[in-house]
C-alpha cells in the first residue's frame, strides 16, 4: 500500500502516524509538505495527521483546509481514494466540508488527554474491517477541541446511513450522541478523533489502533 501522510505547518503526530504505517505496512510513506500541489502517482491512502495546524488561529484546522494540497487531496477523495484524519486531521475533513458538523471546544473547556473506551459502531468499512460490531476497545485521545456536533437532520441522517463509525463508550468531551469518528457518504473517508497511531504496540498499553491500519491493508491493497 502507498500511503501519503500530509504535513501541515504545526503538525505534530505526522511521525508518529508514519511509524505506524510503516510498522503494519512495511512501507514508509511519502511526507507531503503542505505547499505541494500535487499527490504522488499511485498513492492508495492519504492521512492527515493530528497537532495544531498554523497554530489553530481563527478555528482548528480552518487554514490548513486551504492549503494548496487540500485541493488534490479533495479531487483524490472524489475519485475514491481513500482518506483518514486523525483529530487535527478530523477538523480539517470538517474545514473542507469532507465530512458534515464541526469540531467544538470541549464541553469543559479542558484538554483531554487520556486511553478511552470506544463502540465499533459499524465494521462494514475499508476502516473498521478489522473489528467487530459492538466490540469496545480501548485508544487514546488528545484534543481540546474534539466535541463533534451537528445539526439534528444531519446527525439522524449520520445515523440511520451507518456513517457513526465510532462511538465513546465513556464521556469524554460532550460529542453529540457520543459520536467519535463518521465515514462520508461514499465510504472512503474517514474522520475520527481517537489517535489509532499511539496504539500499534504492547508497549503503548493497547494495540487496538493497530487494527484499524491492518485492516486498511487488508481491504486498500
Amino acid at each position: 500500500m502507498k500511503s501519503a501522510v500530509i504535513v501541515f505547518p504545526g503538525s505534530n503526530c505526522d511521525r508518529d502516524l508514519a511509524v505506524a504505517l510503516e510498522q503494519v505496512t512495511g512501507r514508509a510513506p511519502t511526507m507531503v509538505w503542505h505547499q505541494e500541489s500535487a499527490l504522488p502517482d499511485g498513492t492508495d491512502l492519504i492521512a492527515l495527521p493530528g497537532g495544531f495546524s498554523y497554530g489553530d488561529y481563527l478555528r482548528s484546522g480552518a487554514m490548513a483546509a486551504r492549503s494548496p494540497i487540500m485541493r488534490a487531496v479533495i479531487d483524490a477523495a472524489g475519485r475514491g481514494v481513500p482518506v483518514l484524519g486523525i483529530c487535527n486531521g478530523f477538523q480539517v475533513l470538517t474545514e473542507t466540508r469532507l465530512l458534515p458538523g464541526a469540531l467544538m471546544r470541549n464541553a469543559r473547556l479542558n484538554f483531554v488527554s487520556r486511553p478511552v473506551a470506544l463502540k465499533v459502531e459499524n465494521t462494514q468499512t475499508l476502516f473498521t474491517s478489522g473489528y467487530n460490531a459492538g466490540e469496545v476497545i480501548r485508544i487514546p485521545v488528545a484534543h481540546h477541541d474534539g466535541n463533534y456536533q451537528a445539526d439534528a437532520e444531519t446527525l439522524d441522517r449520520l445515523e440511520q446511513t451507518g456513517r457513526v463509525a465510532l462511538r465513546y463508550a465513556e464521556e469524554v468531551n460532550g460529542s453529540a450522541r457520543s459520536i467519535a469518528a463518521i465515514i462520508n457518504e461514499a465510504g472512503n473517508v474517514l474522520g475520527m478523533m481517537p489517535h489509532p497511531e499511539r496504539a500499534i504496540e504492547a508497549a503503548h498499553g493497547s494495540m487496538d489502533g493497530r487494527r484499524l491500519f491492518e485492516g486498511l491493508l487488508e481491504t486498500v491493497s
